[in-house]
């Protein structure tokens, strides 16, 4: 698969990766997991998602290890201060969750395909 055409499934499952992490945080907070209530949870860091994605150029190589560092940083940072403004200053303990479980995934399927690409050469 060529880099451009990997450019909307990375994107996929960055955006997959997100509303995962916001239906899990509500439903470990016993709050509602229905798909508009996630949504909203999600929205500040899918922001951020976009602003990692602009920042790093991500569509040119999406699976770079280096890219999801950047897309990672711009979904907690983005995120968090988009959910501040309009939430409210989260405690340190969510943004420290967040930094982790965001890392995990968002850099963590990044590894597996790199690796996955350098086992099948």
């Amino acid at each position: 698969m060529s880099r451009s055409t990997r450019a909307l499934p990375a994107a996929s499952v960055d955006v997959l990766a997100v509303l995962v992490f916001a239906f899990v945080g509500r439903r470990n907070h016993a709050e509602a997991t229905d798909l508009g209530d996630v949504v909203t949870t999600a929205a500040p860091f899918l922001g951020g998602l976009a602003l990692g994605w602009l920042a790093t150029k991500a569509w040119r190589e999406p699976t770079r290890l280096a890219v999801g560092v950047g897309v990672w940083a711009g979904v907690v940072l983005g995120g968090l201060a988009i959910r501040a403004i309009t939430v409210g200053i989260p405690p340190v303990s969510f943004a420290l969750v967040t930094t982790a479980v965001l890392g995990v995934f968002l850099i963590g399927w990044r590894a597996a395909a790199v690796m996955f690409d350098r086992g099948c050469d």
